[in-house]
């Protein structure tokens, strides 16, 4: 395989199956002279699409920028609660929970936008969540008085 194949393996179209009905004949809706409806096939699912390295490379890029904007984020939340009398240690311990949590949830977005039949699995899904609820429960925890 070219490096150019392996680039593009994620976008690959499935090859014609011969004596197929064209796709739009098989979408119709039932016979309005007869009233029985029409059988329509599926496609595929394919669990074991591999993911192309310039999509794991725009998802890196898409989640940089985003923990950039969220260290930002984090900053501006510490001190509006240290304006609100909050500790100041745990105005910054509320801040990076509330980092922990955007990342978190940014993470699984991404996963999902880049291929959601690989990484939509509960082994990855689950412990970003699990993850993402728990630094929720300490950020709003840590930003009491």
């Amino acid at each position: 395989m070219t490096q150019q194949a392996k680039d593009n393996a994620g976008f690959a179209l499935p090859a014609p199956v011969e004596g197929q009905q064209a796709p739009a004949a098989a979408a119709t809706p039932a016979t309005p002279a007869t009233g029985t409806p029409e059988t329509v096939e599926s496609l595929p699912v394919t669990t074991d699409v591999d993911t192309s390295s310039r999509d794991a490379l725009i998802g890196g890029g898409v989640l940089l920028v985003l923990f950039i904007a969220f260290f930002f984020a984090k900053n501006a939340y510490a001190n509006t609660l240290v304006a609100k009398r909050i500790q100041p240690g745990k105005a910054n311990a509320a801040g990076w929970w509330l980092f922990i949590f955007l990342a978190s949830l940014s993470t699984g977005v991404v996963l999902a936008a880049i291929n959601a039949p690989k990484f939509m699995a509960p082994l990855i899904i689950g412990p970003l969540t699990l993850i993402g609820l728990i630094a929720l429960v300490l950020m709003l925890l840590s930003s009491r008085k």
